[in-house]
């Protein structure tokens, strides 16, 4: 593509297209953005680009307006149908002089049940808002030949940035210049690594987003050094912007709980609507027009009796519930649905950083000329032990000492504590170093008053190495001898008044050395010691360590001399330390859990294959010989290619955020329920386009918490295991309790039907006492039946499918099955009672039959509440301590029963009726016996189970 020079702005189309700036030259830059190094832009040049490229500002899609979430509550099918009951109702009463008290009531069911809806969705996602809050607000650039601070969403591509440590970056660009410049990204690619930037690479076209050391990245912050940069990409085209753009293009998608629920809710109106035909056109078949609108009213009161006005709330309430145990181990929920999609997830995407590590580098290893050493504790806390390989005790021997004393000086870093966490203050590989010599009770400020540093040979990206010079004021051979933590070495180290000591790439700084320090002498490095050397420093690399030899070096007097590289010849040899990202503890314990509750562990991280297996394969995610996809072999497959591979790979290396939402979605479509980690803005589109996404509390963004699911409060990847397992009781709960609800409401509707088919005069339940059952005598129960314990082997079986249907697993036959046993019972007695009410000479009013209806139904539900704990144990066998909510909602629901049949105020407001003893003795009786039909089902199950044995 041709570039016009002489245009006093950049090409819109080639800026909008070219997206390689790691793969040319800075001059390569500068030319086809047409800027100059020196003078940076020019006015008419910024006056164009910002008209063209608008703002260096993030931008929103639209989204539902709070109007429509609050109308889409109103189109439920449920909620219409109560919607069309309550007019149809109201229009009836108008007509014959009544208060239309029944249509007032379903409306303001309808109205509670939809307000509650709305509660749920109307919270909108603030990720937008927190990758907004990444953008710097001031920055200086380079305009006109002049340095000036402007505002950062006025920055335009062919900008000159100048950037220093302790800058958040407000752009992506193209290095110009770079001294000693590290740059954390942890936020952009979640790995706790500080990058060291260079500006004269040229880079391959498919290098990945963490190899591109030539540019850097809005939203990320420089730690150390300075740099100049040519800025070529601004707002939503920087790779924030594409992090933005992934977010918002993720739809969501309802839980399966809601699906189930949708799901529910068209099978009971259907079949309400058909059992209403069924039994308008029965009846006017058999009695005529005439009775038209007895049946409509009967009609009625089926529609209100086939929809659990109360199950919204009970399943609100019980998803609040979980919550609220969830947070008691340590998961903060931030969507209630996700309470009991947890439990329907079969596979686990973690991050690595931070999720499944420490997100701290730990060193791990240590080797000195004599001897390996392993090295225990965690994090930056400096408790520990140092452990010799080849022998049980453990001595601070010269060696070692030399080599602790190098980690220490030759630093950068601070090691403190202003709290209760020990924190460090710069680069983390440094603070490593701190606090593997803090675990022998060396530190910096001890040792920096006896040997201060007088120079340094920074370290640079073409060096690889580090070196400081140190004073130790010691004047004589005997103060040589003695001074210095003990130090008492004549033919090594600390026999000047100077010393050099270097860190750096192992062999890098090896081959600068001529000499070995051993024991407490110095002898000649020979070949067979540098390919050992050699050796370890690839055994240890390839297990995913970042490795750093240490060297030193007595140096003459230096008070007329430059110090510079000449210096760093003929170095001691020290020996080699091997850090990690250390993993947590707790997750290896976790992952085991994982598995055997049918969950598959996967990890997806933008750090380096190595490193990756080495984790992966400690925490047995994957075996040392498990194929490892890199994002550079992600970019080669297509969806259908990457959908064949992965059941079969579990770490993915060198990603990018696209990629990990590729990972997602290809898992999804293999049917797989889908639960993603992590705590970087690079997680974020993957965590919302996950069935369920859980950041990390302590260590994670406010981008990726606010495109969560879930919230992990303590960072620990074994607080998943136990929110899972959560998951799963809140939805064995939300089973037990929709059964028990939908077997009574099958019931009510069978009987109300059945009403007039037999030749009862009138309807046997009004809308509101059918509104009373279905909120109160079905809803308190079924409240107490969702703190039901966990069943003991709910962290031992697979995962049931997310896809099932709310009816699966005999629940439909069962509802049906208990729903017609309530009905026969119940239309039993009210054929029995509609004779003996009507029988002449009777005391007490002819409509109490109905009374006895409802309080038989209400009474039965009780027992049936007490029988439904379990579906194998005999209620005399259950501990009635284990829930005891159970037992305290039957007794006052029915104590709640009885106030409405008696005392006169909720008689009339009810249309109830008292009745005599011998007739509630008789409610009670029949009543009981829905609770003998269920145990005695028990008692058949388990001899057929038996039999089969």
């Amino acid at each position: 593509m041709t570039f016009p020079t002489t245009s006093a702005h950049v090409s819109p189309a080639f800026t909008d297209t070219f997206s390689s700036w790691h793969a040319i030259s800075s001059q390569e830059s500068l030319e086809k953005l047409q800027t100059d190094p020196e003078q940076g832009l020019t006015p008419e040049q910024i006056s164009h680009r910002q008209q063209y490229f608008g703002p260096n500002e993030l931008t929103e899609t639209g989204g539902r307006s709070p109007l429509t979430i609050l109308w889409e509550q109103f189109t439920n099918i449920m909620l219409v149908m109560l919607i069309a009951v309550a007019i149809i109702s109201g229009i009836l009463d108008l007509r014959q002089g009544k208060f239309p008290k029944d249509a007032i009531a379903i409306f303001a069911i309808v109205i509670l049940n939809g307000l509650l809806g709305y509660l749920q969705e109307s919270r909108a996602e603030q990720a937008l808002a927190a990758l907004k809050r990444l953008s710097s607000p001031k920055v200086k650039v380079v305009r006109q030949g002049i340095i000036q601070e402007i505002a950062a969403k006025e920055l335009v591509p062919g900008d000159i940035m100048l950037l220093e440590a302790g800058v958040q970056i407000a752009a992506d660009g193209r290095l110009l210049e770079a001294y000693n410049l590290q740059v954390r990204e942890s936020a952009l690619t979640g790995e706790a690594e500080t990058i060291n930037k260079q500006a004269d690479l040229i880079l391959g076209e498919e290098s990945a987003l963490g190899d591109r050391l030539n540019l850097v990245f809005q939203g990320t912050e420089v730690v150390q050094g300075r740099g100049t940069v040519l800025i070529t990409q601004i707002g939503m085209d920087t790779e924030l912007g594409r992090i933005a753009t992934l977010i918002q293009s993720v739809e969501a998608e309802d839980t399966p709980l809601q699906q189930r629920m949708s799901q529910l809710g068209n099978v009971l109106v259907s079949s309400s609507l058909c059992l209403v035909v069924l039994v308008v056109v029965v009846g006017v078949l058999r009695s005529g027009w005439a009775y038209f609108e007895q049946l409509l009213e009967v009609s009625l009161s089926m529609a209100v009796a086939v929809v659990p006005e109360g199950l919204p709330a009970v399943v609100t309430v019980t998803l609040a519930i979980g919550t609220q145990r969830m947070v008691r181990r340590h998961a903060l929920i931030r969507k209630l649905p996700a309470v009991e999609t947890l439990g329907s997830v079969t596979t686990i995407c973690s991050d690595k950083t931070g999720t499944l590590t420490q997100n701290k580098m730990v060193v791990q290893k240590v080797q000195t000329v004599s001897n390996s050493y392993e090295v225990t504790g965690e994090g930056y806390a400096p408790k520990g032990e140092i452990i010799p390989q080849d022998s049980d005790e453990y001595e601070l021997n010269g060696e070692l000492k030399q080599l602790l004393t190098a980690c220490v000086l030759c630093n950068d870093a601070l090691l403190q504590k202003p709290s209760e966490q020990w924190e460090i203050l710069g680069d983390p590989t440094e603070g490593a170093l701190l606090t593997l010599a803090g675990k022998v009770g060396l530190y910096r400020e001890d040792l920096s008053l006896e040997m201060p540093r007088i120079a340094e040979i920074p370290f640079s990206s073409e060096r690889k190495r580090m070196s400081v010079i140190i004073k130790t004021f010691a004047e004589t051979e005997e103060e040589l001898n003695t001074q210095g933590n003990g130090y008492q070495q004549t033919s090594g180290l600390f026999s000047s008044p100077y010393k050099m000591f270097t860190k750096g790439s192992p062999e890098i700084v090896l081959d600068r050395c001529t000499l070995i320090q051993q024991g407490d002498s110095v002898v000649t490095l020979t070949s067979e010691d540098r390919q050992r050397i050699l050796a370890q420093n690839d055994q240890w690399a390839s297990k995913g360590l970042r490795v750093l030899g240490f060297a030193g070096q007595n140096l003459p007097d230096l008070s007329d001399e430059d110090v510079g590289d000449h210096h760093e010849n003929d170095l001691i040899w020290l020996g080699l330390v091997g850090m990690l990202d250390a993993p947590r503890k707790e997750v290896k314990g976790a992952v085991l859990r994982c598995r055997e509750a049918g969950i598959r562990p996967i990890m997806i991280t933008g750090d380096h294959q190595l490193t990756a297996r080495a984790i992966a394969t400690d925490l047995g995610i994957a075996q040392a010989d498990d194929t490892i996809l890199t994002g550079q072999e992600l970019q080669h497959l297509n969806s259908a290619q990457l959908e064949q591979i992965v059941p079969e790979v579990s770490v993915y290396a060198r990603v990018s955020p696209e990629h990990k939402l590729q990972i997602v979605k290809a898992l999804q479509n293999r049917g797989e329920f889908v639960a993603m980690t992590g705590d970087g803005v690079n997680d974020a589109p993957a965590l919302k386009q996950a069935d369920i996404g859980i950041a990390m509390g302590i260590t994670g963004t406010d981008v990726s918490k606010e495109a969560s699911d879930a919230i992990l409060l303590d960072d620990n990847f074994a607080t998943i295991v136990a929110a899972t397992e959560e998951g799963r009781v809140v939805y064995d709960n939300i089973r037990r309790f929709i059964k028990y609800i939908l077997g009574s409401n099958i019931g009510e509707v069978l009987v109300i039907a059945a009403a007039p088919l037999i030749g009862l005069g009138g309807v046997p339940l009004s809308p509101l006492q059918i509104l009373w059952m279905n909120l109160v005598t079905d809803g308190l129960p079924a409240l107490a039946l969702a703190m039901e314990p966990a069943e003991p082997n709910v962290m031992q079986r697979p995962p049931y499918s997310p896809r099932e249907s709310i009816f699966s697993r005999g629940l439909g036959s069962y509802m049906v099955r208990i729903g017609i046993i309530f009905a026969i019972l119940t239309i039993i007695l009210m054929a029995w009672s509609y004779g003996y009410v009507k029988t002449p000479g009777l005391p007490g009013n002819p409509e109490r039959w109905k009374t006895m209806v409802f309080t038989t139904l209400c009474l039965a539900q009780m027992g049936h509440a007490l029988a439904v704990r379990s579906d194998s144990q005999l209620t005399i066998q259950l501990n009635p301590f284990s829930n005891p909510y159970v037992l305290a909602a039957v007794t006052f629901t029915s104590l709640l029963q009885i106030l409405l049949v008696y005392v006169p105020p909720l008689q009339s407001f009810f249309g109830t009726h008292a009745l005599s003893l011998n007739e509630l003795l008789i409610c009670v009786g029949f009543s009981a016996l829905m609770f003998v039909w269920i145990e005695l089902e028990k008692l058949v199950n388990r001899w057929f189970l038996n039999r089969q044995k």
